[in-house]
């Protein structure tokens, strides 16, 4: 499914890492989850390795460190539901939209200016 753009909103989280090895993609999601408590409209774009994130069947990892899973599970509960991944990226690992944990819109590449430009805050992750 492809996002209809534009989207207007307060806060954009753009989450590039995947999700063990460091701490970011954690603070990105930790982020969007503090703007969402204090009425922010969130958007979240999975994109480059951030799509992994968006995988089903994540273990811990290295050292016991956390899945996002159970951060992602939260989202709705904060009223964060524009959710988009990357097409190419998605493409690259050789994952579908059926491999997700959770329901995004697919952006190709020539449409994420738009989304950022939709949004009054960016942060990258």
């Amino acid at each position: 499914m492809r996002s209809h753009l534009p989207v207007t909103g307060d806060l954009l989280v753009i989450l590039r890492q995947v999700p063990h090895g460091s701490s970011w993609l954690r603070e990105g999601l930790d982020a969007a989850l503090v703007a969402a408590a204090f009425g922010q409209s969130v958007t979240l774009l999975f994109q480059s390795d951030g799509v992994l994130a968006l995988a089903r069947g994540q273990q811990s990892g290295p050292l016991g460190q956390k899945g996002t899973a159970a951060t992602l599970d939260m989202l709705e509960m904060y009223d964060i539901e524009s959710l988009h991944f990357d097409l190419e990226a998605l493409e690259r690992f050789g994952l579908t939209q059926q491999d997700l944990l959770l329901p995004a819109a697919g952006v190709d590449a020539s449409s994420i200016p738009q989304l950022i430009a939709g949004h009054r805050l960016v942060l990258t992750f």
